[in-house]
């Protein structure tokens, strides 16, 4: 079973529930477990946000008021990535490892720097609690941040679209 949906979103505040109802919607049809549909909502919901908070000012019909959001189910793994137009992430000094895109200035705030009680700066932390693979880096050439993610799928007994 495999299916994927993209989406080109305005950056307003509206388009994050939208994507995430209609990853919600989809797990659902499919069959995945509630547990895992809710950590990947979650995570998309915070990755949204950051596209719309932090990708720069937009001019009303550019492109660069814009974000894309893509989402695949396929066989037992989830990947949703989103990708907006803005000025990206600023290059760092130091390493993410696994969770960088290669040859990309990485993300500049490591895990334990942002404290647990903070109401900015932990939409990134949490989407690298809730997923089992994160990558998070710019994208190459044109600019704009791009933050995708995946987690192993579980189904419940009765999904109708359960992999095989």
């Amino acid at each position: 079973m495999s299916i994927w949906w993209s989406l080109h979103l305005r950056r307003e505040a509206a388009s994050v529930p939208l994507a995430r109802r209609l990853l919600l919607g989809t797990m659902e049809t499919a069959g995945v477990d509630p547990d895992i549909s809710y950590d990947l909502s979650l995570a998309l919901s915070e990755a949204c946000a950051n596209a719309v908070e932090h990708a720069g000012d937009s001019v009303h019909g550019d492109s660069r008021g814009a974000y894309r959001v893509t989402a695949y189910l396929d066989g037992e793994k989830c990947r949703i990535e989103v990708a907006d137009s803005g000025p990206g992430f600023p290059a760092d000094s130091g390493d993410r490892g696994a969770h960088a895109v290669p040859e990309a200035p990485r993300r500049p705030v490591p895990v334990a720097a942002v404290p647990y009680d903070a109401e900015h700066g932990r939409g990134l932390s949490l989407i690298e609690e809730l997923a089992d693979h994160v990558t998070i880096g710019n994208k190459p050439g044109r600019g704009g941040a791009v933050v995708s993610f995946d987690k192993i799928l579980k189904w419940r007994k009765d999904a109708p679209l359960m992999a095989v």
